[in-house]
């Protein structure tokens, strides 16, 4: 992998938890960086298990259902988290 290629999954991850955080309903009280970090690992989870579902990942352009993965796992990870942070938020008497 390039430094390219590095750069390029950075900011791909990036939009890919933006994106994750706007297709979960209601208010996620986490940090946006917490949404930058899972989306770089959804970026990079979502690749691999696009590639094992058989997923073309190497086109000339944008791999729309590789993207389509990737934000679906962003969002299942944003939800997991913030429903994690709801719970422990609750006191208890």
């Amino acid at each position: 992998m390039t430094v390219t290629g590095i750069i390029t999954a950075l900011i791909v991850g990036l939009i890919v938890g933006a994106l994750g955080r706007l297709v979960v309903p209601g208010r996620q009280n986490m940090p946006i960086w917490l949404h930058m970090l899972i989306g770089v690992g959804a970026a990079l989870l979502g690749t691999v298990l696009a590639r094992a579902l058989g997923i073309a990942t190497e086109t000339a352009g944008i791999d729309w259902m590789e993207l389509l993965v990737q934000v679906v796992l962003a969002a299942i990870a944003v939800a997991l988290v913030a429903g994690v942070g709801r719970r422990r938020s609750v006191s208890r008497y």
